[in-house]
Parts: structure tokens; C-alpha cells; sequence
């Protein structure tokens, strides 16, 4: 379908488990020097759970954002489970949200779609297709990311990274004289990269109970050099063919809202002429929450006032894959 697409983010919602977990806590874990991991990653604190669950977390970020949109979750008639971390192998993630919603005997539809850190992007992509069929007209998408179970100590600069979270939006049609749509959306994926992030447990190639499936199968493992220098190496030429133009001047756009990978990765955007200035940054206090960190940080933007109606907001970055995403919206 061509775009523009009409699409409107009509509320959003989040969830931020109460635990706080401070750079020394990890610090002390991973064997690191005090202040290491701010001086390599840039985050200062991030939230690990104390008993919540994906569907838990997500639930509440949905409630949140069906409300911010004036609904009532009656009115939602599509569930897309976009998190980057599953709360177990089968059922799928949408049916489990949908039980904690209090929905359960709703029949109302539900799956997850799968791209790690770039769920939210490319499940907006998808739903502007869906609303343009007329298939469905209020959507929900959520992302609800527990990634501290998975971490792995012995690798300290992704450990350091890790935090969990959930955010959801209310996506539907924009009203009359609305002009909210998805101006553009580009997903390329480098399969070269796919073994640079993984988690290689937890499927039939290192089943659980596989006598060769070892303990540290079953834990995040990323080379993030390799994964910056491929990613870099990509992301001039994606933007373009995002946007022609946008790889050398922002033009239209107001505000970059990206995944948050680490501060290294996002001061990056520097060298497409990105000012630090129009780009979210929650890392800081957040870390990196997967498919969570791109709706948690659109959040914060529009809670403080730095994202309004009307203004253009492009959503960038990278998943396991190894993956480039990008989506440039009217808000």
C-alpha cells in the first residue's frame, strides 16, 4: 500500500516495575569498577521486575493507553503482542494479555508479532495496513519486556544494559480533520548479523531438555562492536530510502524518538546532522528495554511537552537479525 497511511496513536500507556536497580548493584555482580558502566553505556539506574510478568506489565501499560485515547477496552477489537521477550514458549503472548485484561470471553483477536528490539515499529507498519483494509478499527499493540532473567554477568557491557519495562498505544483511525498518518516505513534485515545478538535456548535447536543444551544457552549474548560497525554501515543508505534527503538533514521532522541501544549508539545519529537536541534519550534511567525502550521513550516525549499533534516524529533502529527499522510518523 502507498503511503501516507491514515494511523493515529490515540493513546499511549506504560509500566515501570517499582524495583530500581542502581549501577553499583550491577557492578558488584559483573566484578566492574565503580562508575564503569555510566562511563561505557551512559545508564545510570534501570528497573528489573520483583514478580510481574509480561502479561502483568502489559496489561497495565494497556489499561493506561486505552484510556489516554478516551476508549473503553470493550471498544479494542485487535491485540498485538510487538514485545521483544516471551513470558512462555505456547500460548502465544496475546492471549495471556488478553487474560489479564479481563477479557477472556471477549473473542477478541489476538497474536504477537516478532522483531525484537523493533516490535513497535514494525506492528505500526502492520496495523496501518490492517485500518487502511478496514478490518479492524481500534488496535492495541503492546510491548511488555523482561530481559533481566536472561542476563548474562559474564558479559558486562550487555548485563549493564538491561532493564524491564512495558508500553502500549491505542492505535486507531484519525478523526475527521485529523491529519495523524504514517508518512513512511522501511524494515531491512542482514541475516550476516544474525548470530551477533541471540539467545540461542528456548527453541528446538537448544531445547531445554536437549542432554547439549547448556545453562548459558539460555542467556542474552551480544557482540556489540560488531553489531555498532554493522548497523552503522547500513543506516546511512536505510535513511535514505526511508526518506531521500534524510541521511544528511532531518528537514521536516521535529523529533527522533530511537531505540536505546546504548548512548554510543545514539549519539551516532550525529553523524546524519541528527542535533542532540530533537532526539529522546530514557536510556539514563531506563536502560535498554527491548521492543519496550522505542513506546517507552514516545512516552516520556509526549508527557514532557516535547512531542505535540501535528508534528513529525521519526522512530529508528535496530533488532536481532540483524535488523534496521524506521518509521517517520504525523503525529
Amino acid at each position: 500500500m502507498p503511503f501516507p497511511l491514515a494511523l493515529k496513536i490515540a493513546g499511549l500507556g506504560r509500566y515501570l516495575p517499582p524495583r530500581v536497580v542502581p549501577n553499583d548493584e550491577v557492578e558488584r555482580r559483573c566484578g566492574l569498577p565503580a562508575g564503569w558502566i555510566e562511563r561505557k553505556t551512559g545508564v545510570r539506574e534501570r528497573r528489573w521486575v520483583e514478580g510481574e510478568s509480561n502479561s502483568s506489565m502489559g496489561a497495565r501499560a494497556a489499561e493506561e493507553a486505552v484510556a489516554a485515547a478516551g476508549l473503553r477496552l470493550a471498544d479494542i477489537d485487535l491485540i498485538v503482542n510487538a514485545s521483544g521477550s516471551q513470558e512462555q514458549a505456547i500460548p502465544d503472548g496475546g492471549p495471556l494479555l488478553q487474560r489479564e485484561l479481563g477479557l477472556a470471553g471477549s473473542g477478541v483477536a489476538c497474536f504477537s508479532l516478532h522483531a525484537t528490539c523493533l516490535g513497535f515499529v514494525v506492528a505500526l507498519d502492520l496495523c496501518a495496513a490492517l485500518l487502511a483494509t478496514g478490518r479492524y478499527r481500534r488496535i492495541l499493540v503492546v510491548c511488555a519486556d523482561i530481559g533481566s532473567v536472561g542476563i548474562n554477568f559474564e558479559e558486562p557491557e550487555s548485563a549493564a544494559l538491561i532493564g524491564d519495562a512495558a508500553a502500549a498505544a491505542a492505535v486507531t483511525l484519525p478523526g475527521p480533520g485529523e491529519a495523524s498518518c504514517l508518512l513512511a516505513a522501511r524494515l531491512e534485515t542482514y541475516s550476516e548479523g544474525a548470530d551477533l545478538t541471540e539467545i540461542r535456548g528456548g527453541g528446538s535447536r537448544r531445547h531445554p531438555n536437549r542432554p547439549d543444551t547448556r545453562p548459558e544457552d539460555n542467556l542474552f549474548h551480544m557482540d556489540g562492536p560488531k553489531v555498532y560497525r554493522l548497523a552503522m554501515d547500513r543506516l546511512g543508505a536505510f535513511l535514505e530510502q526511508l526518506r531521500p534527503g534524510l541521511s544528511s538533514d532531518l528537514g521536516t521532522i521535529d523529533l527522533v524518538v530511537p531505540h536505546q541501544a546504548s548512548l554510543h549508539a545514539v549519539r551516532s545519529l550525529r553523524r546524519f546532522n541528527i542535533p542532540d537536541e530533537r532526539v529522546v534519550i530514557n536510556l539514563d534511567r531506563l536502560g535498554n528495554c527491548i521492543a519496550t525502550s522505542i513506546p517507552s521513550a514516545l512516552y516520556d516525549a509526549e508527557h514532557d511537552g516535547r512531542l505535540r499533534r501535528g508534528q513529525e516524529v521519526l522512530l529508528l533502529g535496530t533488532g536481532a537479525g540483524l535488523s534496521v527499522g524506521g518509521a517517520i510518523l504525523a503525529y
